[in-house]
């Protein structure tokens, strides 16, 4: 399978926000913090994702390719502003009270902690299981557990334990 390709002109949108990000950082905490690296390694499907002690981002190049501005208005920062959290204040809940004060006091951003984007394009093998009130959708790994017998799930509804209906989704 062939990793999906930014192009140059997203690729230096993408670096002049991380850029901007981490001189806005700088700026309001009066600080020098290194720039993060950005790459593009990132799969499934999460937007981004902040590694703190390489101070890098990585974002999936499929939904950025599907979700341009959102990435650059918002995953961008939202990812920076773990890193900026992680190097001012340490290890610190994920999206907690130092991460969202960065969002807001900083980016001027909702501290939105998840995306909405549809994720259709980078979504694995599914399959169905159900309980007493719903159907639900499993990824393979979860999938595979299961039926490995190394992990039993319940819905967060009725409580009870989700069994295999059988089918194969995708």
């Amino acid at each position: 399978m062939t990793q999906p390709t930014i192009g140059p002109d997203l690729t230096k949108q993408a670096q002049s926000v991380l850029q901007r990000c981490t001189e806005q950082a700088n700026q309001y905490f009066s600080t020098a913090l290194p720039t993060p690296s950005l790459s593009y390694k990132l799969r499934g499907k999460a937007a981004g994702k902040a590694y703190m002690h390489l101070n890098e981002v990585r974002l999936n190049p499929v939904l950025f390719n599907e979700n341009k501005t959102a990435f650059l208005e918002q995953v961008i920062p939202h990812e920076v502003a773990h890193i900026v959290t992680y190097q001012l204040f340490g290890r610190v809940r994920p999206h907690g009270k130092e991460w969202q004060a960065v969002m807001t006091q900083v980016f001027h951003l909702a501290p939105d902690t998840t995306h909405q984007f549809s994720v259709l394009s980078v979504q694995g093998k599914t399959f169905e299981y159900a309980c007493a009130c719903q159907h639900h959708q499993l990824s393979i790994r979860r999938h595979n557990k299961i039926q490995r017998g190394q992990a039993v799930y319940r819905c967060q509804h009725c409580h009870q334990e989700i069994r295999f209906t059988g089918k194969r989704l995708s």
